[in-house]
């Protein structure tokens, strides 16, 4: 509690001199009220697990060692990531406001003999539009359809609380890597002037779709080739000097000065 002290102060006083007076506070119920306070929230509090996204990571199952680089080709597809720039800043789509990445990508066995019209083809990042799968969106799920539909039952389950959450990843993770269903094989191959949020965006395509065998590679010579014959066939630029490293060497060094070439 609060007390006042007056000080006598010896000697005589002058007339009309205010008197001194000192003012003392015992915090000791406070620390008490405190303790009692903390107590009681640790007691009452109840425990909540975090919330993290959860994500298919790639596996290699139960398949032999010599097997692990080897998919069928009615299952192998192959996703060759790029960028599109206006300058040196990643484009951005006037429409969504999102930049534009797009996607050419084969099915089974690269045809570098260019004997059809379908050994390239081109998509982007698109998602769901009206409740309706697009873009590269469409194509995985497509490839993924055994697994999808035991996973959307699995889902509706979930929403109408027959299964719990723990069983319901549970059950997910183990559909997702059943081996008696049909289920695709990504390649994922950033290009030189794919930006990181490309490349997220592929990843979480593989987790939507709930595809668990991908993979992420570089692009190949074979890739190459077939970005040259679609750049020809479709009069696009797709292979141009490097953008990203372009920006980065235009950089200087942190403390270090600019310097202008030798003529």
């Amino acid at each position: 509690m609060a007390q006042i002290e007056q000080s006598s102060g010896g000697g005589k006083k002058k007339k009309g001199a205010q008197k001194k007076m000192s003012i003392h506070v015992d915090f000791t119920p406070m620390v008490d009220m405190n303790m009692l306070l903390i107590t009681f929230f640790m007691l009452c509090t109840t425990m909540i697990k975090s919330q993290t996204l959860q994500i298919v990571l790639p596996t290699n199952e139960d398949v032999k060692k010599e097997q692990q680089s080897q998919a069928k080709q009615s299952e192998a597809i192959t996703l060759i990531l790029d960028t599109e720039y206006n300058g040196e800043t990643p484009a951005v789509d006037a429409e969504t406001g999102k930049t534009v990445h797009n996607i050419y990508y084969y099915e089974g066995i690269a045809d570098t003999t260019f004997s059809t019209n379908n050994y390239l083809r081109k998509e982007q990042f698109i998602g769901n539009v009206n409740h309706e799968t697009q873009g590269i969106r469409k194509i995985l799920r497509n490839k993924n359809k055994e697994v999808m539909a035991e996973y959307e039952k699995l889902k509706t389950q979930w929403k109408n609380k027959e299964i719990s959450k723990e069983d319901f990843d549970k059950a997910a993770k183990k559909n997702a890597s059943d081996s008696l269903k049909t289920r695709p094989v990504v390649v994922i191959k950033p290009g030189p002037n794919t930006t990181y949020e490309g490349l997220i965006n592929a990843i979480d395509e593989m987790n939507i779709n709930q595809i668990s065998r991908y993979s992420i590679e570089l692009p190949t010579h074979t890739d190459t080739m077939l970005l040259r014959r679609y750049e020809q066939t479709h009069n696009e630029t797709i292979i141009r000097p490097t953008v990203r490293a372009k920006a980065v060497a235009a950089t200087p060094a942190a403390g270090a000065e600019a310097s202008t070439p030798n003529s």
